[in-house]
């Protein structure tokens, strides 16, 4: 998750297309260290962000507006005063800096025409907005450095506008074959850091894809690689290298899954949330999986949704905190309860072997020594000789009465744990299911039905004044429309697939969920129709992207008309059986479908 220069490099592309010649029409700060301008070009009105934050520096363009303060602050006056109403020269990036410079011609108070600078550095904590004269004097900025502050440059009114080298980096877009040998395989360290290391604009994120598109590992010591590895490494950092020259960008988001190249298919099994954005880039990152990867056209619509998504998850994340904790507890309580109890189960296996040993001790228990350790007899079970350990202080009838005690004991651990363990794997499998449910949750509202059913489930111990009162729900089902026009609907918890099963399919619809794995519960209303082939597939996505399966390339779901579901007595909320199904294989991308706003 960077803002590096070649995503900067994709931005400054994309501003230059749309605003250059255009008319900064309005400015405004809606925050202390971030600008909005609106510029009017090509009878198109463009509304461009220009954050410095230091957790978050931003610059895309976006179609919301934010409310400003009241009384502008000083440097939103003093951008209006010269730069408002005037025209945009270019939009440039000093090499693959993380820094953008608009170049920007208005008139004087004298009315002569005067070019201005708008400078902003992306460059995490050191970002800043700077704004200078023709001459590279600064003006003012968003933030002012003192040298107090730092003693590389200082940011104040008066002084002199520089770019700091503080790091010994080369432009990539510069290097050649030779220097890029010298300074990648100079020392011993990982490949992708390397490369991270050396080059100015390059992200680890860049950097792994560099050395996937090179059929390397990316964590293999840069001297571990024979020459050929080294020319494959160049080949990859080359030709990217040219597709940020010729501007050919292809941004994407890529969510969370696991790890890059082969390892993702078996990392996104672990049932992780796809709606959980886990990195972007300007570039296709080929080193995961298409089903984890969604495409843009435009930097800035990526920019703009992989940080709303973030911040939407990082929210949901925060309020789900307490219950995702009590989840866990529960779930990793009653696994190793189950664990234990399937190896106790395992020891009750050798129950009838002491019960034969028993009848035949009271058959042959004659021909036994006094004292001793063994008995040879035939096994009228099998017909063939079984030696049976004897305790030699015992009689044999003594040792017959010792067996079946044992056998007895295990029989009656046996019938206890047959329902023990299903109850245990039940509560297993509905824990599993919550979990599931708390990674699809997008909204607050969502949790309240989650939160229901582990106070309902004993759990959670309900609190205060809501004790006896009806919770009001207003979380509500996810709704699709198929490419034929079907309605499709998803549940969001046990309570919604227990409500869109039960209660809201009739007979003709289809049911589909995830093969043998937590999931949603999907119905698709048929109108009494047939369905369309691409309607089963488009429903089957979505029971695949809603389940924990979620990431995978292929994921085995089950469907089957309504009326073949059934609810089992006494079984947990959303859980059902069914006998006569259908089942397919299929991915879980359902960038395809339009989902309906409720």
């Amino acid at each position: 998750m960077a803002f590096d220069g070649i995503t900067i490099a994709a931005v400054r592309k994309e501003l230059s297309d749309a605003l250059t010649g255009g008319r900064v029409y309005k400015i405004a700060q809606p925050e202390p260290d971030e600008l909005l301008l609106t510029i009017k070009n090509n009878s198109s009105q463009y509304r461009l962000t220009l954050s410095a934050s230091a957790s978050l520096p931003l610059v895309f363009l976006t179609g919301k507006n934010k409310t400003s303060p009241m009384t502008a602050p000083n440097f939103c006056m003093l951008l209006r005063k010269h730069i408002q109403n005037g025209r945009i020269l270019s939009i440039t990036q000093p090499g693959m800096e993380r820094i953008l410079n608009f170049q920007i011609e208005h008139l004087d108070e004298m009315g002569d025409l005067r070019t201005k600078q708008l400078i902003v550095e992306l460059m995490g904590k050191h970002s800043n907005i700077i704004f200078c004269d023709e001459n590279n004097m600064i003006i003012d900025s968003i933030k002012h450095i003192s040298g107090m502050v730092s003693s590389v440059r200082e940011v104040l009114p008066g002084k002199d506008y520089f770019i700091p080298h503080t790091q010994d980096k080369e432009n990539p877009l510069e290097t050649e074959r030779t220097q890029f040998m010298e300074r990648v395989f100079s020392g011993a360290q990982p490949c992708f850091k390397a490369l991270y290391t050396s080059f100015t604009g390059l992200s680890p994120a860049i950097a792994h894809e560099i050395c996937y598109r090179a059929g390397g590992n990316a964590d293999l010591s840069t001297a571990a690689l024979d020459e050929d590895s080294r020319q494959a490494l160049w080949e990859a950092f080359s030709h990217m290298m040219e597709e940020v020259r010729t501007e050919h960008f292809s941004p994407c988001i890529v969510y969370e899954g696991g790890s890059r190249g082969a390892d993702a298919q078996e990392a996104a099994a672990s049932g992780r949330s796809l709606s959980v954005p886990e990195e972007y880039a300007a570039l296709t990152l080929t080193s995961y999986p298409p089903a984890l990867r969604k495409d843009y056209t435009s930097i800035s619509a990526l920019l703009e949704d992989y940080y709303a998504e973030k911040n939407t998850v990082t929210r949901i994340r925060q309020r789900s905190s307490d219950l995702r904790r009590i989840v866990s507890t529960a779930l990793e309580r009653n696994v190793k309860k189950y664990d234990l109890q399937i190896k106790q189960m395992r020891d009750t296996e050798k129950r009838d072997k002491y019960r034969v040993y028993g009848e035949l001790l009271n058959t042959y228990g004659y021909s036994a020594e006094p004292g001793a350790k063994s008995l040879t007899c035939p096994n009228y079970y099998t017909g063939e000789d079984i030696t049976i350990p004897l305790d030699p202080t015992l009689s044999a009838g003594e040792n017959a009465k010792k067996y079946f005690e044992k056998y007895n004991k295990l029989k009656r651990t046996f019938e206890a744990l047959s329902d023990l363990t299903l109850e245990t794997k039940a509560e297993v499998e509905h824990l599993e299911s919550i979990s599931t449910s708390l990674d699809i949750a997008q909204k607050e509202e969502d949790l309240v039905q989650i939160r229901e059913e582990l106070i309902e489930s004993g759990y959670i111990r309900r609190k205060g004044p809501a004790r006896g009162k009806k919770v009001k729900i207003t979380s509500v089902p996810f709704h699709y429309v198929s490419g034929d026009g079907y309605d499709i609907y998803v549940g969001k918890n046990n309570y919604q697939n227990e409500e869109l099963t039960f209660r809201f399919a009739t007979g003709g619809d289809w049911w589909f969920h995830a093969k043998g794995i937590p999931g949603s519960h999907v119905i698709v209303k048929s109108r009494g129709e047939e369905l369309p082939d691409a309607t089963f597939e488009d429903a089957a996505r979505l029971a695949a992207y809603y389940s924990k399966g979620r990431g995978n390339e292929k994921v085995e779901v089950d469907y089957t008309e309504k009326k073949n579901v059934k609810k089992p007595a006494g079984g947990k909320p959303g859980f059902v059986v069914y006998y006569t199904n259908y089942s397919m294989m299929i991915d879980s991308n359902i960038s395809g479908l339009k989902q309906v706003e409720t």
